[in-house]
């Protein structure tokens, strides 16, 4: 993975990652069953990067204007802790957290994809959205990922950061460690 310079720095100082859910970690397609169930799709990689990055010692999060008990699901099994849903106007929840948690806003990352992140993302340290966000979107962050919601772009992002963290490496001589 090849970070820009300019991001390298501000990926060093995160310590939470904020993530919307629809169109970040989904494609943002929602499906119902005949009997109104809803169904949404999960990218095992992004979860993946989810719990590496947690193990990292970087806090993860989630502010999502849906709400849904397959999130709720998701996030009880990534062990995310901050689980904000059905949260229309997302910035006073935003600034609670960072309040709680006694963070600065460059200490902050969020991924969005659509304008209702808009608040959020002009505030933190590091904004991203994914290859697929909205074009108003796309002006105005720090970063869009060359992967598309629910794709691979939440991955992306943990990487990057663990990288710039190095943090990353620690992870890697673990999964090859009987390689040597």
């Amino acid at each position: 993975m090849n970070i820009p310079e300019h991001l390298i720095a501000k990926a060093q100082k995160i310590k939470l990652l904020i993530l919307d859910v629809d169109g970040v970690m989904t494609d943002n397609r929602l499906f119902y069953s005949d009997d109104g169930i809803e169904y949404k799709s999960f990218n095992t990689r992004d979860g993946h990067g989810m719990v590496l990055l947690q193990k990292s010692q970087v806090d993860i999060g989630i502010i999502t204007g849906r709400k849904s008990q397959l999130v709720t699901n998701r996030m009880k099994d990534l062990k995310v802790k901050h689980v904000y849903q059905g949260v229309p106007d997302k910035l006073p929840t935003f600034l609670k957290l960072v309040e709680t948690l006694n963070l600065e806003l460059d200490e902050i990352a969020y991924i969005g994809d659509d304008i209702l992140d808009l608040p959020i993302l002009l505030r933190v340290g590091l904004g991203v959205t994914p290859a697929d966000g909205d074009n108003e979107v796309k002006s105005r962050v720090h970063y869009i990922s060359q992967y598309g919601g629910g794709q691979g772009c939440v991955r992306e992002v943990c990487e990057m950061i663990m990288r710039s963290q190095g943090s990353w490496q620690q992870h890697m001589d673990f999964f090859l460690r009987d390689l040597s």
